[in-house]
């Protein structure tokens, strides 16, 4: 048995009234069980007694987990609040996909419940640090990502030329709308469409996937997640390419600066509750095995 929580804060997109509905029950269901309950001032949620608000960026100082509720989105802005202070993160799915929000809407309150009695197992995932050096600017901008950092063209049709570099090496040019560097957590995001690999989250791995390459040869590869890649553009015609992070804008990187994304000092650590499957997961979501042929759906 895993230590219980004593204050938990919810957090969500409370403007989808999918999610306030979820937040609200969640917060009676915690309050019901003698958890004190923290949430963003700004939120809709009925305060009451054991219901607290407070700004969102003191939630993860106040609180013992936080509780994502919606899609991966929300699980990931949720990481960055809890950067700093390393508290697990929960997440309960009222989004679309939700491969990181793995507790589904139908066992909401058997799961949540779950874990504020502590049955829970930790799953500690690691990030990627993204540098974005422009000789122009007088310091370096920084980002963390927990999915992926993305290099991409903006607002021209024209395609980018760029360089990629692991490790000091010179590894290829590629033309192309942009390059995903994502995490093993992150492979079933946007490197996903780009033709990327499923990576099982507790390989030390990073996918590397180029976005719409002009050439076939031009594929994703797997490297380890130690690894410190560099991306340069290649000298040519103004075109603007832009840096994100967990698809939060860093910032756009010139003609003569320089991405360098390395391993991430700190962790998030994610909570699953009894009977996590990342396998179930994958079926349940992506629609493959017995079940989606056969009409029989995972549970």
């Amino acid at each position: 048995m895993q230590p219980r929580f004593k204050t938990i804060a919810l957090i969500g997109r409370f403007a989808d009234p999918l999610v306030a509905e979820a937040m609200q029950a969640l917060a009676a269901h915690a309050t019901g069980r003698g958890v004190d309950v923290v949430v963003d001032a700004e939120s809709a949620i009925a305060r009451g007694a054991g219901v607290s608000a407070l700004p969102e960026q003191e939630l993860a100082g106040r609180a013992e987990l936080l509780v994502a509720v919606g899609g991966d989105g929300t699980l990931l802005h949720a990481a960055r609040l809890a950067e700093a202070s390393d508290v697990p993160l929960l997440g309960i799915n009222r989004g679309r996909l939700g491969f990181l929000a793995d507790i589904s809407a139908a066992q909401m309150f058997d799961r949540f419940g779950d874990v504020l009695e502590g049955r829970y197992s930790r799953d500690v995932r690691h990030g990627l640090k993204a540098r974005l050096l422009d000789p122009a600017a007088s310091q370096e901008r920084t980002a963390r990502a927990l999915n992926d950092v993305v290099l991409q063209k903006r607002e021209t049709g024209r395609m980018m030329d760029f360089e990629t570099w692991i490790d000091g090496r010179f590894v290829n040019a590629h033309g192309g709308d942009g390059y995903v560097v994502a995490t093993a957590t992150g492979s079933t995001a946007y490197a996903l469409s780009c033709g990327g690999p499923i990576v099982t989250p507790n390989l030390d791995a990073l996918v590397l996937a180029p976005v719409s390459p002009h050439t076939l040869s031009d594929r994703p590869i797997v490297v380890s997640r130690r690894c410190v890649i560099e991306i340069r553009l290649i000298a040519q015609a103004p075109v603007r390419a832009q840096v994100t992070c967990d698809g939060v804008v860093l910032g756009d990187l010139p003609p003569d600066g320089r991405l360098i994304v390395e391993p991430s000092e700190s962790t998030v650590t994610l909570l699953h509750p009894p009977g996590y499957d990342y396998f179930r997961i994958l079926r349940s979501k992506l629609h493959w095995g017995r079940g989606a042929r056969h009409g029989q759906p995972d549970a």
